[in-house]
């Protein structure tokens, strides 16, 4: 079997696509930006597909991707913005609440625009994406103990920053 299939290739893309698209979504903070850069991923990946085994897919996708990321944003501080969840125009909660609702989320996505990209990327992908850290380190080529290590770090840092809310 090899990825110039097309049935294997497109078996590949449904399988990993939307992990991708996620994971440079969370380095970069544009879903159109992510896309783009799952897009170009999926290109390379067919034009290279004699070259990459089946085994090696998902790294190499996530390798490419992470590198059209930091190619794109080389000098750029990232900062991530989360749309914004309307509420419903009757809703039983107070103004007060939906205000104070408000201005937590503003502070949290303050707080997690705060940590390390490393912190943020790891975080967002075990509470967002469900992923547990040998997954994640798998996607991020990193050991499971740099996950933990940045998992315990972000923690710690969002309640230090939380706790002042």
């Amino acid at each position: 079997m090899s990825v110039c299939e097309d049935e294997i290739f497109e078996k590949v893309f449904l399988e990993q696509s939307e992990g991708l698209r996620n994971f440079l979504y969370y380095k970069c903070g544009d879903l159109a930006q992510a896309e783009d850069f799952v897009q170009e991923s999926f290109v390379r990946l067919w034009n290279n597909c004699a070259k990459v085994s089946l085994d090696k897919v998902k790294s190499y996708l996530f390798t490419i991707g992470n590198n059209l990321f930091l190619n794109k944003v080389k000098h750029k501080k990232v900062v991530l913005k989360f749309e914004q969840r309307q509420t419903n125009q009757y809703s039983n909660e107070s103004p007060e609440f939906l205000l104070e609702q408000k201005e937590f989320q503003v502070q949290l996505e303050k707080a997690i625009s705060e940590l390390t990209e490393g912190q943020r990327v790891v975080f967002l992908m075990n509470r967002i994406d469900k992923k547990k850290y040998k997954e994640i380190a798998e996607d991020l080529g990193i050991s499971i103990k740099a996950v933990e290590k940045r998992m315990s770090g972000a923690l710690k840092s969002l309640r230090k920053l939380i706790k002042n809310i």
